[in-house]
């Protein structure tokens, strides 16, 4: 599926169109339609933790979220081996709407209480 990002992914200001491909029940990769060497490999935040933010109303605007938009969230993870050493940037969440194909980055307060390089075995239950 395309996107059009209406907010810049930061550090990846020109990266304005993507495709966004599942790879399994938890990763999904998302990949730059610009430049064929940037792809980011992005995870559902819901099936790691309690994760909770408000989406600011100026980027619900430009994605043209209402109460019938069909939202996704995905947060960036860099793989590690063993996949237990990955890490997940909490703090800057990319929000896509599938109704209108458009997507941004969100970057969170410090307040959230999330980190930007958060390991994944902190929430693997033992």
């Amino acid at each position: 599926m395309k996107f059009d990002i209406c907010l810049p992914i930061l550090g990846f200001e020109d990266v304005k169109e993507v495709t966004l491909e599942k790879i399994d029940d938890i990763f999904m990769k998302m990949q730059s339609l610009s430049d064929k060497h940037i792809s980011f490999t992005l995870i559902d935040p819901f099936i790691l933790r309690e994760y909770d933010f408000e989406i600011p109303s100026k980027t619900q605007e430009l994605l043209e979220i209402d109460e019938k938009s069909n939202i996704i969230v995905l947060n960036i993870v860099l793989i590690q081996t063993p996949i237990e050493n990955s890490v997940v940037n909490f703090i800057g969440p990319l929000v896509f709407n599938t109704n209108n194909n458009k997507a941004a980055q969100i970057i969170l307060t410090e307040s959230a209480n999330y980190g930007v390089a958060e390991q994944i075995s902190t929430f693997l239950k033992k």
